[in-house]
């Protein structure tokens, strides 16, 4: 069973995290202040959870497979998903196939399948993740902040924690998501039950393929002065967003 924590009372949000990182992310945000029960997982092969799949088809479903076996364990039915990158992925697909999910948040994600040269990157990570790992890291993790400059510390401390990943879950993670499908249609139909808060410095998601591909913008907030990592950029603004949210929804 993958990795688990469990805090607070009240309404159900699962919090899953993003690529290279684990539920150690959610730390930078005062979620002790949310009035309700959080659930925060360490996706297969990230933080303390194993990676036990089948690598000849790496998919997201498997970490959807894997986040519901936590809830089915706890006895959890009705929730909702705040997934930052990656887990915004996973959340998606939780949506789509439980009926008792009832909103997500995506936080620096996205809802559409990769392009054509975006899957190549995928594949081109899942092989430098076994040649050069530590360059791969030293690389990937500076280029998610908007200002690296202003965040030295917690960039260090991103690397040693991803350095703890296995290049075998490095690799099947970013084949996994380079195979996951488009939720477009999904999103854009039914806007009351998905929100986007995204940085507007994001390199990895630009803010002009958020606002084009999302039809209505009032699923969108923005976080000025931040990047992918808009949860340690700007940790006031993403906080109080999530709070708004959850106070104005059924979240």
């Amino acid at each position: 069973m993958l990795n688990y924590r469990v805090e607070g009372e009240g309404p159900i949000i699962i919090f899953l995290h993003g690529f290279l990182e684990s539920i150690s992310m959610w730390d930078y945000l005062p979620l002790q202040k949310l009035d309700c029960k959080k659930i925060f997982i360490d996706l297969p092969g990230h933080g303390k959870s194993e990676l036990n799949a089948n690598f000849h088809t790496p998919s997201l479903q498997f970490f959807a497979d894997e986040v519901l076996g936590v809830l089915h364990h706890l006895k959890i039915n009705e929730f909702s998903v705040i997934g930052h990158s990656m887990g915004g992925y996973v959340a998606l697909i939780l949506k789509q196939q439980v009926s008792d999910c009832n909103k997500v948040i995506l936080l620096n994600s996205n809802f559409w399948s990769d392009s054509d040269q975006k899957k190549k990157d995928r594949v081109r990570m899942a092989d430098i993740a076994f040649k050069a790992k530590k360059m791969l890291i030293n690389e990937a993790i500076p280029n998610l902040f908007g200002n690296s400059n202003d965040f030295k510390e917690e960039i260090e401390k991103l690397k040693s924690e991803a350095m703890e990943i296995s290049s075998e879950a490095i690799s099947y993670a970013s084949l996994a998501m380079r195979e996951r499908i488009d939720f477009s249609n999904e999103v854009n139909s039914n806007p009351s039950n998905y929100f986007i808060i995204h940085g507007e410095n994001d390199r990895l998601i630009p803010l002009e393929d958020i606002t084009s591909k999302t039809k209505d913008h009032s699923q969108l907030y923005f976080i000025s002065n931040a990047g992918h990592m808009a949860h340690i950029e700007n940790t006031k603004n993403v906080f109080d967003l999530i709070k708004q949210i959850k106070n104005s929804t059924q979240l």
